[in-house]
C-alpha cells in the first residue's frame, strides 16, 4: 500500500461451525427427494429437476444432468511417454488434445473392460497391466457424471485386421506420443484443457513420487 495509507483491520479467523473428526473423505448420502421429473430425455444423458430435503436447512430445487458415467485411459509406454489424441469437441468449438476415453454405455460392463475397449477403439492398443489412477465427478454442481481414469502399461499394438473402424468425430483422431514431463508442462502452461487429460496426467506425475506403488487396483471400489 502507499506510504502513510490507512492500516486495514485484521481479518478475524472464522472458526469451524461443525468440526468433523477423523479422516477427510467424500461421503455418499441419500437425502429424501420430494419431487423429481425429467425435463429433457436425450440420446446420451437426461436433464432432470429434483427437490431435495436438507433437513434443518429446508428444501432446495436443482436441475442437473443424469449421466451414465465414463472412463479414461492414460497409456504409458516403456519410454515414459503418454499417448495424447486430438479430437474435435463441438460444444467448446475446439480441437482438444485428450487421452482415450468413452461412455459407460454397455450394460454391466466392468470399468476396466470399458477402458480397454476405448483404448482399442481410439488408439489401436491393448494393455497388459491396468491400475486405477484417479476418480472424480466432472461437474458435481450440475451433473452426476462420475469418471475413472486408468493407467495402462505393458502396451502392444492391435493387428491391422482386428482394428476398430473409427467413424464420425473419431474418424479424424490424430495420435501423438509425448514425454510425460512435457505433457505435464503443457497442462501447467494452459495448453491442455480436457479434464481427463489434465487430471490423469497430474495424477500420474504425483503417483511417480512413490514409484507408482500406491496406485489402487483396476477393480477398486468406485464412487457410484
Amino acid at each position: 500500500m502507499p506510504d502513510g495509507g490507512p492500516v486495514p483491520d485484521a481479518v478475524p479467523s472464522v472458526p469451524d461451525t461443525a468440526p468433523i473428526e477423523g479422516p477427510i473423505a467424500d461421503e455418499r448420502v441419500d437425502l429424501r427427494v420430494t419431487d423429481a421429473r425429467t425435463i429433457h430425455a436425450g440420446y446420451v444423458f437426461d436433464i432432470v429437476a429434483e427437490t431435495v430435503d436438507l433437513g434443518a436447512a429446508g428444501t432446495v430445487h436443482r436441475e442437473f444432468m443424469k449421466h451414465p458415467g465414463a472412463v479414461a485411459v492414460v497409456a504409458l509406454d516403456d519410454a515414459e511417454r503418454v499417448l495424447l489424441l486430438r479430437q474435435y469437441r463441438h460444444p467448446v468449438r475446439s480441437y482438444l488434445w485428450e487421452v482415450p476415453a468413452g461412455l459407460l454405455d454397455v450394460a454391466d460392463e466392468p470399468l476396466v473392460d470399458a477402458a480397454a475397449r476405448e483404448l482399442a477403439e481410439e488408439a489401436d492398443l491393448r494393455a497388459g497391466r491396468w491400475d486405477t489412477l484417479v476418480d472424480y465427478y466432472t461437474s458435481p454442481g450440475g451433473s452426476d457424471e462420475a469418471l475413472r481414469i486408468f493407467l495402462a502399461r505393458d502396451l502392444g499394438e492391435i493387428p491391422d485386421g482386428d482394428r476398430f473402424t473409427r467413424e464420425g468425430e473419431e474418424a479424424g483422431i490424430q495420435l501423438r506420443w509425448v514425454p510425460l514431463a512435457d505433457a505435464v508442462a503443457m497442462v501447467m502452461a494452459g495448453d491442455l484443457h480436457n479434464p481427463s487429460a489434465v487430471a490423469g496426467l497430474l495424477a500420474l506425475q504425483a503417483a511417480r513420487a512413490t514409484g507408482l506403488s500406491g496406485l489402487r487396483p483396476a477393480d477398486a471400489p468406485w464412487v457410484r
